[in-house]
């Protein structure tokens, strides 16, 4: 045996012992300084750290007992600096010396218990009103993090232990709200490399009643990260989220991890449509040709229930009674569904969803063979025709600036009635999928002729400011109804003007046009 390595053993082992006895525990500053040294020396040499892993004297007794004192450290509160500049210390040297060497992981995982302890004092209320222990809670993420990453086996074990705790005493949940930036980054660099590659571990993550609280407290601290400067340290924790959810898209693991963030009796629940904003995102940099047929069905039912929840509301607002005709003059509303915006926020977002994914089936890159009918999936369940119908009725256009007027009663909409919050984009995307979704398919085309579609296509042709670009998806949506289809032709070429515009500005009716 090496006689400097023999040493190195025989040092820590040592220090270990004399700061541990009775009339040792004072001699913090040795203590750090010794293991400072050694930290340093173990992260530049790999072949140091399964040396001093694995020689005699075992140095993993002496670690082990210095991790319980520090987790039953007599005065234990996050305010004491004895113990915070202990802790990263000890972290720091357990997460150097257990780097890359599954061995060391291995024998180090022993001390998983006390760490635990230590980040449950760390992530309390108390703790994050002391900036000062910041390092000390980020380095102890860190060496647990380095404990488990690259071995399976005890991945799924922390994985599984953690998840079947109270969540009381989660420590992933209770890190998440951590002020600091960079502690936040460390966690979730953990969290992603628990879920890589494990279908298991992901499955536990979406549908554990633990793993939706974390999802929940994830979701809700990257909304919190995302005007984060960038290259911040909080931008990169931002990344990590995405990351992280990302993976959870990729297993196919989207509709029960929707399905886990519900709420019992709304629509649709915050945390469901920041989880579609991440799910459109994640649609729309896709670089690859899958087709995602396992999300179809679940979008399809999103895309259903918001459409019909929508339509019930705007119905209400325009006419207290169905068997009154639709009326968009009304000074007031009949009746005002304040969860109407953000039902129509979500049905942006699920719409955008569906387009893409529409539009990756046709793409001859697309390889999966169950792409044939997957535009079915959609169709079926589509009812845009009489939606956009009614937003035509409930939302003024915004042209330039203002209001478009109604020329026959010179009235306009009340901005209390339909204001651009959750709105937005609406019209556009809901005309959109019609275009994407009736390009080639005369069964599709036949349907929106006889729901009335057309002229509702035809009515959107127009500028409105709130929905950019709504002109130019209208006249591609119409293109798509009349291509190949000679009954949507005809039913177009049957449309003449109902009225004219004389040289002083009046509208006059044209005599024997029929009104649609």
């Amino acid at each position: 045996m090496d006689s400097d390595q023999y040493s190195l053993n025989v040092r820590f082992c040592e220090i270990c012992a004399g700061f541990l006895s009775k009339s040792g525990k004072d001699s913090v500053p040795s203590l750090t300084r010794a293991l400072d040294t050694i930290a340093s020396d173990l992260a530049r040499n790999e072949d140091l750290r399964i040396r001093m892993g694995s020689d005699n004297p075992s140095i993993w007794p002496s670690l082990q007992q210095l991790w319980n004192f520090l987790a039953d450290y007599p005065s234990a509160d996050a305010d004491v600096a004895e113990l915070r500049i202990l802790v990263v210390s000890v972290a720091r040297f357990t997460r150097n010396l257990v780097a890359g060497v599954a061995m060391n992981q291995q024998n180090a995982f022993g001390v998983e218990p006390a760490l635990r302890r230590i980040l449950h004092l760390y992530s309390s209320w108390s703790a994050f009103q002391v900036a000062d222990s910041f390092p000390a809670t980020r380095m102890a993420v860190q060496a647990l993090s380095n404990i488990v990453t690259t071995n399976e086996d005890l991945t799924s074990r922390l994985w599984n232990t953690y998840l079947a705790l109270p969540e009381e005493q989660v420590v992933l949940i209770r890190l998440l709200g951590s002020p600091d930036h960079k502690t936040v980054l460390s966690l979730l660099v953990l969290m992603v490399n628990c879920i890589h590659d494990s279908t298991e571990r992901r499955s536990l993550l979406t549908k554990a009643r633990v793993g939706a609280r974390i999802c929940i407290t994830l979701l809700d601290r990257v909304v919190l990260l995302y005007d984060a400067e960038e290259s911040s340290d909080g931008a990169k924790a931002f990344d990590y989220g995405y990351h992280l959810f990302a993976h959870l898209f990729d297993g196919g693991f989207a509709p029960d991890l929707y399905n886990s963030l519900s709420v019992e009796g709304e629509v649709i629940a915050q945390h469901q449509t920041t989880l579609l904003k991440f799910l459109d995102s994640y649609l729309q940099s896709s670089q690859t040709y899958p087709v995602h047929c396992d999300m179809c069905p679940m979008l399809s039912e999103i895309f259903h229930s918001l459409s019909l929840y929508s339509q019930s509301a705007i119905t209400r607002a325009i006419n207290s009674t169905n068997s009154e005709p639709l009326d968009s003059s009304n000074e007031h509303p009949q009746e005002l569904d304040l969860l109407l915006p953000k039902t129509c926020e979500a049905l942006v977002l699920a719409t955008q969803c569906i387009v893409k994914i529409s539009l990756l089936s046709e793409d001859p890159r697309t390889v999966d063979s169950s792409a044939t009918d997957l535009r079915a999936i959609f169709r079926d369940a589509t009812s845009t025709d009489e939606l956009l119908r009614l937003l035509d009725a409930f939302l003024p256009r915004i042209y330039f600036g203002k209001t478009v007027i109604d020329p026959v009663t010179d009235r306009t909409i009340p901005s209390s009635v339909a204001g651009p919050s959750g709105f937005s984009y609406l019209k556009r995307d809901l005309v959109r999928l019609v275009g994407v979704l009736c390009h080639r398919d005369k069964t599709f085309q036949d349907r929106i002729r006889v729901c009335g579609g057309i002229h509702v296509i035809m009515n959107m042709c127009v500028v409105d400011e709130r929905n950019p670009y709504l002109r130019e998806h209208a006249i591609l949506a119409l293109r798509n109804l009349l291509d190949g289809n000679k009954e949507n032709q005809d039913e177009v070429n049957s449309i003449q003007p109902s009225g004219y515009w004389d040289e002083a500005g009046v509208l006059h009716e044209k005599v024997g046009a029929t009104l649609r």
